[in-house]
C-alpha cells in the first residue's frame, strides 16, 4: 500500500531506520563482524584500522573514516547505549588516536 494511502487508512507503517541502511549501503567502511561487540578497545580500534585501511569503499583518509565509523555507531545507540558499554567506545577511539599517531 502506497504511503499516502496507508496514512488515509489510518493503517500504521513501520518506521523508516535509515541509520541501519549506512553501515551496509553506504561508502563508509567494509567492517569486520561483530566490530562493536568486543570487550577490549584495543581490539575495537585495531580492527577499525585494518578495515580503514584495506576498504576501498572509503571515501576519505583511513584515520578519518574509523573514527566517522565509530563515532556513528556511539550517536546511533543513542541513550540505550549502556554506560560501560560507552566507556568502551570512547577508550577505543583514544586507542585509534594513539594508533594513528594523532595523539
Amino acid at each position: 500500500m502506497p504511503e499516502r494511502a496507508r496514512r488515509l487508512s489510518g493503517e500504521k507503517s513501520k518506521p523508516a531506520y535509515w541509520s541501519a541502511e549506512v553501515g551496509r549501503k553506504s561508502n563508509a567502511l567494509d567492517l569486520e563482524p561483530d566490530v562493536f561487540t568486543q570487550d577490549d578497545p584495543r581490539v575495537i580500534a585495531r580492527s577499525l584500522k585494518r578495515s580503514a585501511e584495506k576498504s576501498a569503499r572509503r571515501k576519505s583518509a583511513p584515520f578519518r573514516s574509523a573514527m566517522s565509523m565509530l563515532t556513528f555507531y556511539i550517536n546511533r545507540a543513542g541513550r540505550g547505549l549502556p554506560a560501560e558499554r560507552r566507556r568502551i567506545l570512547e577508550k577505543a577511539k583514544t586507542e585509534l588516536r594513539r594508533l594513528f599517531g594523532r595523539v
